[in-house]
């Protein structure tokens, strides 16, 4: 009785490790689609979702390719940069997705940091400045080393030869080794 309740114990966890990493993808899908289709009332269910993307594309395309449309866009940012209180927040959001999507993409070097010497402990990261001698720090840089399993992570200044380039990861397969906790590899990245 005991092996087949621990068959069955064993099987249920295996199947709850089967599933939910589909489950909490679809979850967050459906989330996402029902909060973007919510913002429009009074529309039959998926018309309010067709109509935020359809506005979000057309915002998108204007403010890229027309000039008064990224007049407006650069003034617009302009005023949200300067007005106090709201620069602070505005900044920082538009930093941050700047950095990690577009033109400005800041996570674009990936490097390994030694964090210790003996015994060696090397951690990956990405160079963000590679030159802090403006803050009267010689031959330092800025390295930021995102969290595993979480959206945040830290900026470290390190000595510059305590770096080097990974060359054998793009940015986006180094981002995806830091923040699974090392456990996706190259070739498995390259095979999906």
């Amino acid at each position: 009785m005991r092996r087949v309740a621990s068959t069955l114990l064993r099987s249920f966890l295996q199947g709850l490790i089967l599933l939910s990493p589909i489950a909490l993808t679809g979850y967050l899908l459906y989330y996402i689609f029902t909060s973007i289709d919510s913002l429009v009332p009074s529309m039959p269910r998926g018309i309010g979702f067709l109509i935020i993307i359809a506005v979000v594309t057309v915002i998108g395309y204007l403010g890229t390719r027309f000039f008064v449309g990224k007049w407006l866009f650069d003034s617009f940012s302009y005023v949200m940069a300067h007005t106090p209180g709201i620069k602070y927040i505005y900044s920082s959001i538009r930093d941050v997705i700047n950095s990690f999507v577009g033109d400005k993409k800041r996570f674009n070097k990936p490097v390994w940091v030694c964090v210790n010497e003996g015994p060696q402990i090397w951690r990956i990261g990405f160079l963000t400045r590679d030159d802090m001698s403006s803050m009267g720090m010689n031959d330092k840089v800025a390295v930021y080393m995102p969290h595993s399993y979480a959206i945040s992570g830290w900026v470290i200044i390190v000595d510059r030869k305590n770096v080097k380039p990974v060359e054998t990861m793009t940015p986006g397969e180094a981002m995806k080794f830091a923040v699974s906790g090392g456990i996706t590899t190259v070739e498995e990245s390259e095979n999906k």
